[in-house]
């Protein structure tokens, strides 16, 4: 299944392939997407077909096409805070993908059938969070994998926020799917070769909704044969509470990431249960406040007024040049046009002389500065002026940005390098991460 969207050259040259044809649809999405390597979790050998929108199998190593894998993040409805089941978790390629989403107050649990397919989900997990470049700019809810048949979960589990099964679901176990969904919760499986999107309105209500066409192996059942022992049923990882330790590393992260600037969570501001305010959300005293009627023989305040900030020149060299013992090289007088044009630095660089003789008490004529051709040229490539504005700006300009952004990439460790505290607390800060 796939081949929806045209082949990228890497991982962003997917996304943007997958956004233009409305498979990925939200921002959050979108970042989930570009901060995984979707090569990464391929095989050296098969690494060129990572970015192509195929399916790919090697052994019992499987991961879906990528709009799939859009089609599925998009119709989860994903949010920070909420719990998060995988039935079927193969690679963890989109059990990684959620965590970015979930947070850390969240729960990010997979059931995968492959003894195999689970410990190489687990190297790849371990491989991202010790070297990927995004790690730091996410809070992460680290996903956690169990070896299973699906179909055998014990009945005592608690329920999810979330669920998506990856293998084709018969008739005869959709229930039970159901069963394993909280009241608001929504499930996404493949149902009779469409993708179904399940929302559980109440204790015995749904509402579902086919999303796309699509074409899974179906859900691999255990032998009930004669005889034959009941297989284990699965337990599910317990949903347990973060230490004091862990908490405390969550929140300098994130208080240092904000100082800093960066991250892709600047709008996830929500407390320990993951279920606070949202970004568009304010305290209801705010709300109320906001809300109450003003009289209305007053009027409105006016609007704050921007400062102007005024461009310091004063690093800037300006050399007068003359030919001869009096004459100019500009003889005629220039309007004043400010920091931004030679007649400004001109009239800049006369006051300044000015003030100094005054306060030397020294008269005269003055003081001029002679140049040769060779310290001309070099002016003019340093700074050229073409009717009064500066050509190059804008490129200086971008050339800082670029510089600001290669920066934020590595802001995150380098406060937490800067802190004041002992080499093991900074390395669990870090996650003990090399890069």
């Amino acid at each position: 299944m796939g081949g929806a969207v045209s082949a990228g050259e890497d991982n962003d040259d997917l996304i943007d392939n997958l956004k233009e044809a409305q498979y990925i649809r939200t921002d959050r999405v979108e970042r989930a997407f570009r901060a995984i390597d979707r090569g990464d979790y391929y095989l050296d050998d098969y690494r060129d077909n990572a970015y192509k929108d195929l399916a790919w199998k090697h052994g019992n190593i499987h991961l879906s096409a990528p709009c799939i894998y859009s089609e599925v993040m998009e119709g989860l409805r994903l949010r920070p805070g909420l719990s998060f089941l995988n039935l079927g978790s193969g690679t963890g390629y989109l059990s990684t993908m959620v965590g970015l989403i979930v947070g850390p107050f969240g729960v990010n649990h997979g059931v995968e059938l492959h003894k195999d397919v689970v410990e190489y989900a687990r190297e790849k997990l371990e491989d991202f969070i010790k070297n990927s470049d995004s790690f730091d700019k996410f809070e992460f809810c680290e996903p956690v994998f169990v070896v299973g048949n699906c179909l055998e979960i014990s009945a005592d589990s608690h329920q999810y926020d979330r669920i998506y099964c990856g293998a084709g679901v018969q008739k005869d176990h959709e229930n039970y799917m159901k069963v394993l969904l909280q009241i608001g919760g929504v499930l996404v499986m493949p149902i009779e070769d469409q993708l179904t999107q399940i929302t559980r309105t109440g204790q015995c209500t749904w509402e579902s909704k086919n999303i796309l066409a699509v074409s899974f192996a179906p859900l691999v059942q255990q032998s009930r044969a004669d005889g034959a022992n009941k297989p284990d049923s699965v337990r599910l990882p317990p949903v347990s509470v973060r230490s004091l330790q862990d908490l405390s590393r969550i929140y300098i992260r994130r208080t240092l990431r904000r100082l800093g600037g960066g991250g892709d969570d600047d709008d996830w501001d929500w407390g320990i249960d993951g279920r606070g305010p949202g970004p568009t959300q304010r305290h209801p005293a705010t709300t109320a406040a906001a809300a109450a009627p003003t009289p209305q023989t007053l009027p409105p305040p006016p609007p704050p007024q921007k400062r102007k900030r005024r461009r310091r020149c004063s690093r800037r060299r300006f050399n007068a040049y003359v030919f001869g013992d009096s004459q100019l090289i500009n003889p005629k007088p220039q309007a004043k046009l400010g920091c931004g044009s030679i007649g400004g630095w001109e009239e800049e660089a006369e006051e300044a002389e000015a003030e100094g003789r005054e306060e030397r008490g020294e008269e005269g004529e003055t003081t001029t500065t002679t140049t040769t051709v060779e310290e001309e040229e070099e002016e003019e490539e340093e700074v050229m002026v073409v009717g009064g504005e500066e050509e190059g700006e804008g490129e200086r300009e971008r050339d800082m940005a670029e510089v600001e952004t290669l920066k934020q990439a590595n802001v995150l460790r380098d406060q937490i390098m800067a802190l004041p505290l002992p080499e093991s607390l900074k390395a669990y800060l870090l996650y003990y991460r090399e890069k």
